[in-house]
């Protein structure tokens, strides 16, 4: 946090490790998870520090269509995300092919590209058991 620029504080700190510890957590999840190690935080505290470490590029948001934004540590790539239709559940995928920004545009329009945000959806390991499962015992 002080390599960029930031005061270091306790709830900061929490906030940071609750990142890291969750997997791709929301806001509120940030918070529960914060609240164990130091106790009480506000919620309008915890969406303040996320956007403080948002900004300073230590944490990154997500935002998958139709879910509330999301924060992870990973920030040092252009990676991509797999997100559960059913569940919600996001693991990170590597860069598809090349190096980054991964994908091309056909046409740029001047831009100079260096970052693109692919989310790929479909159902995870879990929620297709779950389905199998279902339909099995539907047939029996």
């Amino acid at each position: 946090m002080r390599a960029a620029g930031l005061r270091v504080t306790a709830a900061r700190l929490a906030i940071l490790d609750a990142v890291r510890a969750g997997n791709h957590p929301g806001t509120d999840e940030v918070a529960r998870i914060a609240r164990e190690r130091v106790g009480h935080l506000t919620l309008q505290g915890v969406y303040e520090a996320l956007g403080v470490l948002t900004g300073a590029g230590l944490v990154r948001r997500i935002e998958p269509a139709g879910s509330p934004a999301r924060y992870e540590a990973r920030v040092a790539d252009n990676h991509h995300h797999i997100v559960c239709r059913r569940c919600g559940h996001v693991t990170d995928v590597d860069c598809v092919i090349g190096a980054a920004p991964c994908l091309e545009p056909d046409m740029a329009a001047g831009y100079a590209i260096d970052e693109a945000e692919v989310t790929f959806w479909g159902l995870c390991p879990n929620c297709q058991d779950r389905l199998t499962e279902k339909a099995e015992g539907d047939q029996a």
